[in-house]
């Protein structure tokens, strides 16, 4: 709460959990925020690699008032959310020896109204190499583009949900930039929380799945195997390829012994 800080005083926080989240009641002064994720021990740059990033996203919540988010890095500070920012994700990434913090700086108003500064927050070490993200700063081409075969071995292997079905529909939202595919499932391999739960037809669980909007899904007949991960609770695409193509894909690493962990095909 700002109301036990000194008007114009800095206090200083670390962040180290995967996830959580802030709520700054009454903003007063500052707060400045570390941003330090516990890395995993296997986060070390592979030799002869480029060294691995650093990724967090922030997404304030619909009532974020009473203070401005700025970026620290370098000494440099760079606005990530203005007051009344629209609740929609931003995420950037940094390598492990740069400095990088956040800025948490209420701003003036002449009431005591209740005003709440809160946001989610993701620190990922060496966030995957195709990030599913709805963020401007991470390269269109990297979220939209098809999987080879070796990121689809992987993705069933590392994913959050691996689902198999079809698409029901899709629709657009034009704020938050993401299309929304709703699915219907026919074999849910995996998920981590209950994105896909019974509904629609007998034997069939329904869910839905996000991705950028700039990436033109359409709606389009066929089984596919949806991969992705969990992002503030939403249910984000990875990979998506025809069942049975990754059918093909998948026997062919079979045969040649490179199937990075065993997957039931039938």
């Amino acid at each position: 709460s700002g109301l036990s800080q000194e008007a114009g005083s800095v206090e200083q926080l670390s962040l180290h959990c995967a996830e959580g989240s802030l709520e700054w009641l009454y903003p007063t002064g500052a707060l400045r925020l570390r941003l330090a994720p516990r890395l995993p021990p296997n986060s070390a740059a592979v030799k002869g690699g480029s060294p691995p990033h650093v990724t967090a996203c922030i997404k304030p919540t619909g009532t974020f008032r009473g203070a401005q988010l700025y970026l620290e890095r370098e000494r440099v500070l760079e606005l990530l959310l203005p007051e009344a920012p629209r609740p929609r994700a931003h995420c950037f990434s940094w390598l492990p020896q740069e400095k990088v913090a956040l800025f948490l700086q209420a701003t003036p108003h002449p009431d005591i109204s209740r005003r709440i500064a809160a946001f989610r927050y993701e620190l990922r070490g060496d966030w995957l190499a195709r990030p599913a993200l709805p963020a401007a700063s991470l390269s269109a081409e990297g979220a939209c583009r098809p999987c080879n075969d070796t990121e689809i071995l992987m993705a069933i292997c590392t994913s959050d949900f691996v689902i198999r079905g079809s698409i029901r529909s899709v629709s657009n939202d034009a704020e938050l930039q993401e299309s929304i595919i709703g699915v219907s499932a026919t074999r849910i391999h995996r998920q981590k929380f209950p994105l896909f739960q019974a509904g629609g037809r007998p034997g069939r669980s329904v869910g839905s799945i996000r991705t950028p909007l700039r990436c033109g899904v359409k709606p389009g007949p066929g089984t596919f195997l949806f991969t992705g991960w969990l992002h503030f609770g939403e249910a984000w695409l990875s990979c998506a390829p025809r069942y049975r193509d990754f059918q093909r894909i998948y026997e062919g690493a079979q045969r040649m012994r490179q199937n990075p962990c065993e997957f039931p095909v039938d």
